[in-house]
């Protein structure tokens, strides 16, 4: 009788893990940025139909990267989740850190079993306050940790931790929504040798939870002549710059 094959249940969850990233990683980044008004997502997306980005309450946003079929399944059982817990108690009681704490479960689960391969995916779960003190971001990896993100987050492909740096040192406190937006553009056109690329508004998804909005439901997209609009300015401020320094010279 041959002896059965023996893998630790370390290096199981190590090779578990590493298959999760490394799928994640083939996938494009998601920028995450505070403003003066709340929360922008920004990522490359040229797919009109398939979004990363999606209201899940009045004041919560969901945004992912991976596998579509499986952020899709999560996103549902979060809608689903948050408008039955609206409807037993109340619309306050629907929090970003309750639906962390949701998902947490179901991917620290999934993760943990023999049964099933881990979902390869990565999300953010958003939540806009009254004031800037108090919105929240929470990212969930592939294994079910939360993570709490201040000020700015990213996550998927192959960089995420240099595309986070970048954010960090290029951020400032009270950024308009335009500011914010071209701060993520330029993020995720960076390569992973230093250079740049143009990035189109057409081949961009953009979303806000902005605090401003009169009505309940904060969660807003961003497209067409307004995200082209927001782009265009950063081009504009670029020329007068150069034309300055040219004139210094």
């Amino acid at each position: 009788m041959s002896t059965p094959f023996y893998v630790s249940p370390q290096q199981a969850m190590a090779d578990r893990a590493e298959y999760a990233r490394k799928n994640i990683a083939r996938g494009r980044s998601v920028a995450a940025l505070n403003f003066a008004d709340g929360i922008v997502f920004v990522a490359e997306n040229p797919q009109q139909t398939l979004h990363k980005f999606s209201e899940i309450y009045d004041r919560i946003s969901f945004a992912a990267v991976g596998k579509y079929n499986e952020f899709e399944t999560l996103r549902t059982v979060g809608i689903r989740y948050a408008d039955l817990r609206g409807y037993q108690y109340d619309r306050s009681d629907v929090t970003a850190r309750g639906l962390s704490n949701l998902y947490a479960q179901a991917l620290g689960s999934i993760f943990s079993s023999t049964a099933e391969k881990p979902y390869e995916v990565e999300l953010f779960i958003a939540e806009v306050g009254d004031d800037p003190d108090g919105d929240e971001i929470y990212r969930l990896p592939h294994d079910g940790s939360v993570v709490e993100e201040h000020r700015v987050a990213a996550m998927g492909g192959a960089q995420p931790e240099q595309l986070r740096s970048y954010l960090d040192q290029r951020y400032r406190d009270g950024m308009s929504l335009g500011e914010a937006v071209r701060l993520g553009v330029a993020a995720l056109s960076r390569d992973g040798n230093g250079g740049t690329r143009e990035i189109t508004a057409d081949q961009l998804e953009v979303a806000a939870l902005d605090r401003t909005r009169p009505q309940k439901r904060k969660f807003k997209r961003i497209t067409g002549e307004q995200l082209k609009r927001m782009l265009a300015e950063q081009e504009e401020g670029a020329s007068e710059d150069q034309e300055e320094e040219g004139t210094a010279d």
